[in-house]
């Protein structure tokens, strides 16, 4: 059974960073493209950042050069480092496998066993 937990979210003032933590038991992150996803309410949850197995990186436009995502391997984590952060950027934070199709970064239909995500509010 896939249990998956995000932290590290908060409330930061516009051109601040925070760096956001995903662990997961049963999904082994190295195996797959994973990726970051947000959702802010009213909206329809989107893929922010995904990396795939050779450490390659896809970034939605709106935080391509503000937000790199990583894993650490040994720790089975998977990171997001947001930097320049904008108000826009409000939303909970989810992580979960990710399918690229060019531009579009979306979480494979099959994949069910969402966390409980992570708040991220920034203040202008």
């Amino acid at each position: 059974q896939v249990h998956v937990v995000e932290s590290g979210g908060g409330l930061v003032q516009a051109g601040e960073s925070l760096q956001l933590s995903c662990t997961a038991s049963g999904l082994t992150f190295d195996d797959r493209t994973m990726g970051w996803f947000r959702q802010a309410p009213g909206k329809e949850r989107e893929g922010v950042s995904c990396i795939n197995v050779r450490r390659d990186q896809w970034h939605s436009e709106s935080v391509r050069g503000r937000f790199t995502v990583s894993i650490d391997s040994a720790k089975n984590t998977l990171y997001l480092q947001m930097n320049s952060l904008r108000p826009e950027d409000t939303a909970t934070y989810y992580c979960a496998p990710c399918q690229v199709f060019g531009t579009r970064l979306v979480a494979p239909p099959t994949f069910v066993d969402w966390g409980q995500g992570t708040q991220v509010t920034v203040s202008s």
